[in-house]
Parts: structure tokens; sequence; C-alpha cells
């Protein structure tokens, strides 16, 4: 007995739901039945925005993601491959690749002053050196890292006077 109570209210649920089913595809259909430009702004009416086309906004698009940490270990790792066959200018770009991948982590400092050591960018070397102390202090290879900024540096001032 107490079900034939209930048929009355599911009857009307059932209703509600395929109203509302059909009211959902009505303004689905009524929002793609609208040119493409009813959204713009009226002719006599300047918009804050520039009018950006989907071209422009694929040419403006980054290569690959900004914040991507397995991106950097990867490119450390080929990098480190590249270091031991000789390709430092390879490694130099993997190395600054897994600088954008993950902004703030020191160890691809380390690897990229130690590149542009071996090719001869001393300059960039102790820059590279300086940065991964600043964000490393207290690595375990601190001492020997400033070593190596201060021979930089004195070589640096050396080809300064020849």
């Amino acid at each position: 007995m107490r079900f034939k109570s209930f048929i009355p209210w599911l009857a009307a649920l059932a209703v509600l739901e395929i109203a509302s089913m059909g009211y959902a595809q009505d303004r689905q259909q009524e929002s793609s039945s609208k040119p493409p430009d009813a959204a713009a702004p009226a002719p006599g009416k300047k918009s804050d925005k520039p009018a950006k086309s989907d071209s422009d906004s694929a040419k403006n698009a980054p290569d690959q993601p900004k914040w991507d940490p397995l991106r950097a270990e990867k490119d450390i790792e080929v990098a480190q491959h590249y270091m031991h066959t000789g390709d430092y200018d390879a490694a130099i770009d993997r190395l600054e690749d897994a600088i954008d991948s993950k902004p703030g982590y020191a160890i691809p400092f380390r690897y990229l002053g130690e590149a542009q050591e071996k090719k001869g960018l001393k300059k960039q070397a102790i820059k590279s050196y300086q940065r991964y102390l600043d964000l490393y202090p207290h690595a375990e290879d601190a001492p020997k890292i400033k070593k190596k900024i201060e021979k930089l540096y004195k070589e640096v001032e050396k080809e300064k006077k020849d």
C-alpha cells in the first residue's frame, strides 16, 4: 500500500527530469545556432581585450609546460650523457630546458656550470655555480664549488689583463 503512494511522486520526478533534459537541449541548440560573432561587442563600443584568432594563440603557446619536474630530471639525465660524450652544447641546451621545467631547482645549475666551464664559458659558469649555491647554500659540495668559482674568477681577471 505504501508503494502506491509513491507512484505520483515518481511520476512527477520523471516529468521534471524529462523537462530539464529538454530545456538543456534547447539551451544547447540555442547557443550553437548563434553566429560566431554574436558575442562580439556592438560596432560603436570598444573592447578592453584585443581580438585573438585561434592561430595567434597557437603561435604564442609554449612548447612545453613550465612546471614539469619529471621532464627536468630526464633533461638532467640526458645532459649528463651528452657531457660524457663531450657534446657540451647539447648538454647546455638540455640543462637550460631542465631549469625552465623546474625553476628553483639547484642541481641543473651545478651541471650547467660544469658544462659551461668545460666549453670555456667562464663568466656564465661562474653565474651558474653561484646560482647553484644561492639555491642550495648547504650543499655537500659547496666548498668545492666555491673553489671553482674563485679559480674561474681569477682566470677571467687574468684574461682581462692580457
